[in-house]
């Protein structure tokens, strides 16, 4: 009979085609068997029919296949499967390994083999085979263990449970294997030799370029002594330093030069005649905007507030003998960079000076402003119907600024008028046609539009409104353009008069609907071939104007912060401004950022044209800020969030009024001084030696009055020797609280007992006084 084949054997093949399995001594075609005398399955020796596929895996021997765990060809040299390696003509299951005889016994079983079987790790012909030894040759052992016999009942639960141990095994060894080839990977990107960047860069960017973690940068920047976070942006400089420590190069590329829209050249005879840019400038109520209202008449004087023009107008004025565009610029000495930028887009400077009041600070501002723009000035002396009106004395004080009448032998035109009377316009019309000739100004009307933006506002009912002066090309609905850092798209047109226009020439003005952005005044206007052109420029310009702020922002270093907190906190009053053009935003956020000094700053978190809305409220209660409105007013919305979160909201229409306000409260937070005041004067005629108390001087308030907690300067002999308190004050036996001219009194000294007769006592009071702001920040 067969030998036995016990012990926990599972899935073996026997002879070739495998053999149907026997129990309790009945043929059956059992288990898992596939398609027709397909193999044994399970567990045991199952002998199987005709060659066919089992169940549950493994490779027969050839023709058939085994079950269970193995895989491979069968007799003779078949292979087992899974971790096994081929045998010289068969082999056994399991975690055995290495050529065998005429079979292989599997799993963790030992002893005695036979016909060429082996342990389980050991040699061949040595050890025990986990079970009987492998039947014949070219068989195949199955699963953990070698060749046998159908396994009793008993014995299933040894086989599963072997089966779960050698899954788990298998399952840690793979996380072992992918957790290192993780680390390989990491491991295979190390820094590089050379990085690009631009003239500002955030860590997280830098460290993304160099493989490295975000937080290896911060900590070398701290101990650089700099403060930052992940997002903070730092200059070139310091990138190139940091990236020095690591052996890689920086090279910095310019986003500017991508940001340039070059302008075509034109052909001489292209170039077609255009009237001229004329910007009047002058003092405060000088008359500027009344002589606009003589020239166009229109009214536009009475509805401005504290005599002050708040933003530039432009407007066209049509004559008989030709149109001039006219741009009126502010007094007022905040707007010192708006008449900046009213000077380098003018072709001509009409001075203004009242007759009766002379040069004055804005008129010689306007002087330096319009010789730096080259520009002709021609003055224009007003106000000459009043009696105390002087003109001599006018080109007196202007000769000295190289302004010499022409009837003086010099070469500057000098008009004299009356606004009010309208006295003096035309000929002032005629001298500006004159010049204009004079200057033959000419554009090519046929190319795409550029210009200037005068100034820019968010109007509640049509959006952003900006107002635009064309210097060159001619500019229709449906342009896409650039200006500043923003793109669009014009929408609509409308001229000085408000009227609805199709298209735009050189030298006029006009407001514009479509811009993604408020630009600022003075930014170029361009028109693009397209409006994803415009899109791509303002986008790079946007990127550009970042990483110009971040240069200009100084940083907080672990050494200045000290140095503030030894000087004394530093105080900050944070404020947003809204204003209903962009020029008036710009020059009360410069007039208030002028007010900072070395013990309180002021700090404009948000400066904007348009309405106050919810965002600003949140913003400020965020911060801790107030809320300056110029010429506009909250939403309902934001009111109603600014009275839950207690948001305070200033509304203001002249600048003078909103510049005191913010005075007087950074005044208020700055730490109060005291001063020493002198309440009364105490006269030393006795002195008493008291045990274990000192010296106590009889003395008479000779004026004043004198408290236990007044301080005093003790007076020998015309000298100061002692300032303190007082220990004691009383009168006769009983301790009093004050003591008023007239009366004597008993007084101990604090720390001094050598008083003596004829000492004056001067009785004094620290008094608070409210702080005044000092000099200003850019000022030491």
């Amino acid at each position: 009979s067969p030998p036995r084949r016990g012990g926990v054997q599972v899935l073996e093949t026997k002879r070739t085609g495998g053999k149907a399995g026997v129990v309790a001594g009945r043929r059956v075609d059992g288990g898992f068997n596939r398609r027709d005398g397909g193999r044994a399955g399970n567990m045991g020796g199952r002998r199987g029919g005709p060659p066919g596929r089992s169940y549950e895996g493994g490779r027969a021997g050839a023709p058939g296949r085994s079950g269970g765990y193995n895989r491979g060809p069968g007799a003779p040299g078949g292979r087992s499967g899974e971790y096994n390696r081929p045998g010289s003509t068969g082999r056994s299951g399991g975690y055995n390994r290495g050529p065998s005889g005429s079979g292989r016994s599997g799993g963790y079983n030992s002893g005695p083999g036979r016909s060429g079987g082996r342990t389980g790790g050991g040699r061949a012909g040595s050890g025990r085979s986990g079970g009987r030894p492998g039947s014949r040759s070219g068989g195949r052992s199955g699963g953990f263990n070698g060749p046998s016999s159908p396994p009793p009942a008993s014995r299933s639960k040894k086989f599963y449970k072997a089966k779960k141990t050698y899954d788990k095994h298998r399952e840690e060894q793979e996380k072992l294997y992918h957790y290192s080839r993780k680390k390989q990977v990491i491991q295979a990107n190390p820094v590089p030799k050379e990085i690009d960047i631009m003239e500002v860069i955030t860590v997280s960017e830098l460290a993304r370029k160099m493989n490295l973690k975000a937080s290896d940068l911060i900590s070398k920047l701290m101990g650089m002594g700099m403060m930052v976070t992940i997002n903070q942006q730092i200059d070139a400089e310091t990138a190139t330093i940091l990236a020095s420590d690591y052996d890689c190069k920086v090279k910095i590329v310019s986003l500017y030069d991508e940001t340039i829209i070059e302008s075509a050249s034109d052909e001489e005879d292209d170039l077609v005649h255009r009237p001229p840019i004329v910007t009047v400038m002058g003092h405060v109520d000088h008359g500027k905007t009344k002589l606009l209202d003589a020239i166009r008449n229109a009214d536009v004087v009475s509805g401005e507030h504290g005599g002050i023009t708040q933003h530039i107008g432009a407007y066209m004025v049509h004559t008989p003998k030709g149109s001039i565009t006219f741009l009126d610029t502010p007094g007022h000495s905040a707007f010192t960079m708006m008449r900046a930028r009213g000077a380098k887009v003018t072709d001509l400077v009409v001075l203004v000076v009242a007759a009766n009041d002379g040069v004055m600070p804005q008129t010689i501002e306007a002087i330096q402003h319009a010789k730096a723009a080259e520009s002709p000035i021609i003055v224009a002396i007003n106000k000459m119907d009043l009696p105390e009106a002087n003109p001599d004395k006018v080109k007196q004080q202007l000769s000295e600024y190289d302004l010499m009448p022409e009837d003086w032998g010099g070469s500057t035109q000098f008009v004299e008028l009356s606004a009010l009377k309208n006295e003096g316009i035309e000929n002032l019309i005629d001298i500006l046609i004159l010049e204009s000739e004079m200057l033959e100004l000419k554009a090519n009307w046929n190319r795409h539009a550029e210009g200037k933006v005068i100034e820019s506002k968010v109007d509640q009912g049509r959006g952003i409104v900006s107002t635009v002066l064309i210097e060159k090309g001619t500019l229709k609905i449906g342009d896409a353009f650039v200006a500043g850092i923003f793109h669009g798209k014009v929408r609509a047109m409308f001229n000085d008069k408000g009227e609805s226009i199709k298209e735009a020439t050189p030298s006029m003005p006009i407001e514009i609907l479509g811009f993604s952005g408020v630009p600022d005044a003075g930014d170029p206007f361009q028109v693009t071939e397209n409006e994803r052109e415009a899109r791509q420029f303002g986008s790079k310009r946007q990127d550009l104007k970042k990483m110009e702020t971040a240069r200009n922002v100084k940083k907080i270093t672990l050494d200045n912060l000290y140095d503030s907190i030894q000087d004394g906190e530093v105080q900050e009053l944070k404020v947003i401004i809204k204003g209903d053009v962009h020029g008036s935003v710009e020059a009360l956020q410069a007039t208030l950022e002028n007010l900072s000094t070395k013990e309180i700053r002021l700090v404009c978190i948000r400066a904007a044209a348009g309405a106050i809305i919810e965002d600003d409220v949140n913003l400020a209660a965020a911060s801790d800020a107030i809320i300056i409105g110029f010429h506009v007013r909250p939403t309902a919305k934001a009111q109603t969030i600014a009275n839950r979160e207690k948001v305070e909201i200033r509304k203001y229409t002249v600048i003078y009024d909103a510049v005191e306000d913010v005075k007087s409260a950074m005044e208020g937070m700055l730490a109060p001084d005291f001063e020493e005041l002198t309440v009364g004067q105490v006269e030393v005629r006795e002195t008493f030696k008291v045990p274990k108390i000192g010296t106590i001087a009889g003395c008479m308030v000779t004026s004043g009055r004198i408290t236990r907690k007044s301080q005093i300067h003790l007076i020998h002999e015309g000298v100061e020797v002692h300032t303190g308190g007082l220990v004691s004050l009383k009168r006769f036996k009983e301790d009093a609280k004050e003591v008023k001219e007239g009366f004597e009194c008993g007084i101990g000294l604090e720390n001094y007992s050598d008083i003596q007769v004829g000492d004056i006592l001067e009785v004094f009071e620290m008094k608070e006084v409210a702080k005044k702001l000092g000099v200003p920040a850019n000022d030491e």
